[in-house]
């Protein structure tokens, strides 16, 4: 047999289409293919002959979902600092006719480094041949899963708790600018008024006391400001004294956290009375806290107490997000000169002695003691205003310590229970020491108030 003979210029049979009057099968391909000249057909359309309406493209080759996971495993988030796979951040990935969609999901709202994500995802992804790529981004706050056995907020995904072991220093001004921060930015938030004794948060919203003491609703959340609030002054005429022991305090944190229909919220902020006794405790054991804001002013007397805060919510296994400073500076209005009445850097020096972050230094400003007092707080009323831009930083580093406790604590094992007790095992009687009574049984629990 003779040798097959290769021609000299392979390249001209799929390159080079030939005219149409040296040609005929390019003229009218369709009445050849019919003929049943197959050959011909599959010449012509290996050709991809030009000006054909046949004309076929091949498609480039797309990059298998474990490469594309296999590279982003190289990308670091540029606020959290781990990578964007075990950040669960990944939400999907399309190619097609060479052009890419990645769909991520961001851990918080207020998101500053979303440019130099992307651009790190593309420089990660274009080795696989990825050179259009179009970043779709959404967000998705995790949720904070307690290790202990506290019984999650229906719908609440963080539980956030502000407080200090002193009174005076600005927990509520805090608290619910810090709300107002969060929900400005984008956020499903919810607010806590836990100071049974002395609710001040109704005022600070604009809320008349004891107007929900007639509803046929019960107390119930109010949406100000973008904020679901509840307190129980909405229930108590104006002057009024409560007068509770601890059970009953206790009693009313549970119920204004579990008996309160919140819907679906991003953060919850828990507003708490000074000291380091019932409320907190209750708090403490009736909700898994994702983290504590510890508030104090500059001054040493403060700072003290501040400590002590701290120690508690160690105790109660509560991490703590960091120390707020506030009243740290006061801006004089016709000079603009800075004046540290209280002192100055205080917190951020308890911060560094406690091992905690320092979160943000709140000046001193007549502008938020007046939105306050008119129902507005200054986050709402004046969002330029610098105090304002201050309660925002705040938010925003509230919210990246609450995604990173959520994204990068140890994944909760469920191990199951025996069905039934060892038949060695003796069963203790309903009461008898050792073992509570039930809720139900309890001759002493406070009526509900809700």
């Amino acid at each position: 047999a003779k040798p097959r003979k290769t021609p000299q210029n392979p390249a001209n049979l799929t390159l080079h289409a030939p005219h149409p009057s040296k040609c005929p099968y390019a003229r009218d391909p369709v009445r050849y293919a019919q003929r049943g000249d197959a050959m011909v057909w599959r010449r012509l359309r290996q050709r991809n002959t030009a000006g054909s309406p046949d004309k076929q493209m091949t498609p480039s080759a797309e990059p298998a979902p474990e490469a594309v996971q296999t590279a982003l495993r190289a990308v670091r988030d540029p606020i959290l600092q781990r990578d964007v796979i075990s950040l669960r951040m990944f939400d999907g990935f399309q190619s097609r006719d060479g052009k890419a969609a990645l769909q991520i999901a961001l851990p918080i709202h207020d998101y500053e480094a979303r440019e130099q994500l992307e651009t790190a995802l593309a420089d990660a992804l274009r080795p696989l041949g990825v050179n259009d790529l179009s970043v779709e981004c959404s967000v998705r706050v995790p949720a904070w899963e307690s290790p202990g056995p506290q019984a999650a907020v229906a719908g609440v995904k963080n539980v956030i708790a502000v407080a200090s072991n002193k009174g005076g220093v600005g927990k509520s001004t805090i608290s619910s600018n810090l709300a107002v921060s969060l929900a400005a930015a984008g956020a499903d938030v919810g607010l806590v008024d836990a100071d049974a004794t002395g609710p001040n948060l109704p005022t600070m919203f604009g809320l008349p006391a004891g107007f929900q003491a007639q509803s046929e609703q019960g107390l119930h959340p109010v949406e100000r400001f973008g904020v679901k609030l509840i307190s129980l002054g909405f229930l108590l005429p104006p002057g009024a004294p409560v007068v509770w022991r601890g059970p009953m305090i206790g009693s009313a944190i549970r119920q204004l956290l579990h008996d309160v229909q919140w819907g679906s919220l991003d953060y919850l902020i828990v507003d708490l009375p000074p000291g380091t006794s019932d409320a907190s405790m209750s708090l403490a054991q009736e909700a898994p806290i994702a983290g504590a804001v510890i508030v104090s002013t500059p001054q040493q007397v403060a700072l003290e107490d501040a400590s002590k805060a701290v120690a508690m919510f160690e105790k109660l296994d509560v991490p703590v997000f960091g120390i707020v400073e506030n009243m740290s500076y006061f801006i004089a209005p016709g000079s603009g000169e800075r004046h540290e009445i209280f002192g100055h850097g205080g917190a951020a020096d308890a911060a560094d002695d406690l091992e905690i972050d320092f979160l943000e230094e709140i000046p001193l400003a007549t502008e938020i003691r007046a939105a306050g007092d008119d129902g507005q707080p200054i986050a709402a009323a004046d969002p330029g205003h610098s105090a304002a831009a201050a309660f925002a930083s705040l938010a925003r580093k509230v919210a990246i310590r609450a995604a990173a406790g959520a994204l990068l604590q140890p994944q909760r094992v469920d191990v199951p229970l025996m069905a039934e007790p060892h038949p060695q095992a003796p069963q203790a009687p309903q009461g008898a020491p050792g073992r509570p009574t039930p809720p139900a049984a309890r001759p002493d629990r406070p009526k509900s108030i809700i």
